[in-house]
């Protein structure tokens, strides 16, 4: 199966020639607001923003130089500018650029992240709209536990994956800041109605108090809901992997045709989809560690955050929007084996309605112990000898003492497990 995904826009925002027009918006906006306030004349604001433009590459040729990727930037602009470039970067920082900038890389590449959360979460709508009455067991400890339906285990995940988005929300709200503030943070010489104008300007807050930098704690929360995103993901697609074990066989990811599973073996499909979406929630996950080492930095700025950032961002914005794609292509195209999960809901002559029988007997009187002892006595039996529960129970006098053979056969209906699921739907649908 080929996923419908294109990197090409989350990598876009991510390019050294789109790092460097963030920096000039950054810039134009902050003679913008100069020229709102007066400081400039809003002529010569509108020249700089017609006439201001650089080149990667000369950037990279004046950088070889001076060693400092902002000042080439500022050479480079400057050329383009003229006299007008007495205008650009007063009162200024690095970090106010470079932070500022990042922040509304995150915002874009965040959108984009939204927007896949809710195509996903919509695709599992509609799967969990298909099969709300479809079959299946339930498992606790990997084992056989009670019956449940498939759309059930759906919405379980569309719930999960919707909480992951809200906080991603949050986050993506949170790191919403820029700053204009200049060396160690104090405006010592730009003041601070700059930075809110410019910031607005940009769609950005303001941060509180900026060290010369915004403090790391942002983006490390952010980048923790990545993680919880990549997470979860691997938490399905794990679920995914065990389902399409031979032995169990209930899903199946798409298999193309012409798609070959071993180089050995013709008969093999393998969950390779999922596989791969669990190897990369390892690396989502590890880039959040980082991130949160990037906390500590020394006194109000240090740039070793600096060059793990130009890694983790990028890569884990990326990996998770393909996770998203990834994990999506695999639910519409996911292959739902009805009858085998039925089956396993009747193995072993339905032992998973044990606790059926056993609330059936003390509403007859017996007490739970003695009730257990009987139940768990004819299930065992079943499990360990290959045989049927239910024919048990029936061959079992301490059983037909109490319970008729039409009670036993009710016991055994499947619908009594799914009368409230409705109002599990209802929860997390309406």
């Amino acid at each position: 199966m080929i996923d419908r995904y294109s990197r090409k826009e989350m990598a876009k925002i991510w390019e050294l020639n789109s790092k460097f027009d963030y920096y000039l918006q950054v810039e134009l906006a902050v003679c913008d607001a100069y020229a709102q306030i007066g400081t400039i004349s809003k002529d010569i604001a509108k020249q700089i923003r017609q006439k201001a433009s650089f080149s990667v590459e000369r950037i990279d040729e004046i950088e070889r130089e001076v060693r400092h990727d902002v000042i080439a930037f500022l050479t480079c602009v400057n050329e383009s500018l003229g006299d007008l470039g007495r205008y650009v970067h007063v009162g200024m920082t690095s970090s106010d650029v470079i932070d500022t900038a990042f922040a509304l890389q995150i915002q874009d590449s965040g959108k984009i992240i939204l927007e896949d959360l809710s195509k996903t979460i919509e695709t599992l709508k509609n799967l969990a709209k298909e099969h709300r009455q479809t079959l299946c067991i339930g498992r606790s400890h990997g084992i056989h536990a009670e019956v449940m339906t498939f759309g059930v285990k759906l919405c379980n995940w569309i719930d999960i994956l919707s909480r992951q988005k809200e906080n991603f929300e949050h986050a993506l709200e949170q790191i919403r800041v820029g700053q204009i503030s200049g060396p160690v943070g104090t405006y010592s010489n730009i003041s601070p109605e700059i930075e809110e104008i410019t910031c607005k300007n940009l769609g950005l807050k303001p941060a509180k108090v900026s060290t010369q930098i915004i403090s790391r704690d942002y983006h490390a929360y952010f980048m923790q809901s990545l993680a919880l995103i990549a997470s979860v993901i691997e938490q399905f697609a794990t679920e995914i992997r065990h389902l399409q074990k031979t032995e169990v066989l209930e899903l199946e990811e798409g298999f193309a045709k012409g798609q070959k599973g071993s180089s050995a073996m013709p008969h093999k499909k393998n969950p390779v989809l999922s596989e791969n979406l669990c190897g990369l929630a390892r690396v989502v996950r590890a880039n959040s560690v980082v991130a949160l080492e990037n906390i500590p930095l020394w006194h109000e700025r240090d740039i070793s955050h600096s060059s793990a950032e130009r890694i983790i961002f990028p890569d884990s914005l990326t990996l998770v929007d393909f996770m998203l794609n990834r994990f999506n292509g695999i639910m519409e195209n996911i292959v739902v084996h009805k009858d085998n999960m039925l089956a396993h809901t009747n193995e072993f002559g339905g032992i998973v309605y044990s606790q059926k029988v056993l609330l059936s007997l003390v509403a007859k009187g017996l007490s739970r112990e003695d009730a257990y002892v009987i139940v768990q006595r004819n299930a065992l039996n079943a499990f360990q000898n290959h045989g049927d529960f239910k024919e048990n129970l029936l061959k079992d006098s301490d059983v037909t003492e109490l319970l008729s053979t039409a009670e036993i056969n009710e016991i055994f209906n499947p619908n009594a497990f799914l009368q409230n699921i409705n109002s599990i739907y209802d929860r997390v649908l309406s």
